[in-house]
């Protein structure tokens, strides 16, 4: 038996056998302090024999201690954005004006030799390619891979911006699908400040009303540019997306 029939016969006997049921541990030997676990359904079992855990989208009071303020009033909120994006080294301007957003974009793409951008149609992302004036690649119908890759920029919109952490939320049906906001090396955002949410659970009770039932094949939490620190614990930004993240916000 070569080692390709191996594998695939492992694969084959893993999935005769149920997964545990959701919220349960495993115990070697059970005790009067660890009582036995229900007995596993046998093979071929359908998952919908099991309730489906309910996960709130609010934390729950006792994991408000760990974590950070979101703030109460928009001054607020945008003070803590500006600090958490900040700390993770999200470039964060705002704006008086559209107009002030466009200047402030072209002199980037001169800054830093922007050869083509990568963007999608919505009210923002039209306005800003118009005036920025440079080859983009629209990528909410098909489009080339290499195309995209080769692009210095990708210009979006996002679904909120949340105070709590710094991070954007966005989801593939928000920003031009699934790629656009992680292959070009430096990801701008443009949004509004209406746009600003206090928290985590928030940003997902806001998720919730604009696409439940039928959820996006994406959602993400951009919280910073890409990063690890894998090696010897020493920071690379880039190392698995864009390099560089960037915050317009808009009046």
């Amino acid at each position: 038996m070569s080692a390709r029939e191996q594998i695939l016969g492992r694969i084959r006997e893993a999935l005769r056998k149920s997964a545990p049921i959701p919220g349960h541990t495993h115990a070697d030997h059970p005790s009067a302090n660890h009582p036995p676990h229900p007995p596993v359904p046998p093979a071929g079992a359908g998952r919908s024999a099991f309730a489906t855990p309910v996960i709130p989208l609010r934390p729950s009071a006792a994991a408000r201690p760990w974590l950070p303020p979101g703030g109460v009033t928009p001054a607020e909120q945008w003070e803590r954005f500006c600090a958490a994006s900040t700390e993770l080294k999200t470039a964060v301007q705002e704006f008086e004006s559209v107009e002030a957003a466009h200047a402030r974009l072209r002199e980037l793409a001169t800054e830093q030799g922007w050869t083509g951008v990568a963007s999608h149609h919505a009210p923002l992302t039209d306005a800003a390619i118009s005036a920025l004036g440079l080859p983009t690649l629209f990528t909410d119908g098909g489009y080339p891979v290499n195309d995209l890759e080769k692009c210095s920029v990708g210009i979006t919109e996002c679904d909120a911006l949340v105070a709590q952490t710094g991070s954007v939320l966005v989801t593939s049906r928000s920003t031009g699908g699934r790629a656009l906001s992680v292959l070009p090396p430096h990801h701008l955002v443009l949004a509004r400040r209406a746009q600003l949410v206090p928290d985590l659970g928030a940003a997902l009770e806001l998720a919730k009303a604009r696409y439940a039932p039928h959820w996006p094949s994406m959602i993400s939490f951009i919280t910073g540019p890409s990063r690890t620190g894998d090696i010897e614990r020493i920071l690379v930004l880039g190392a698995h997306g864009p390099r560089q993240l960037t915050v317009f916000l808009l009046p």
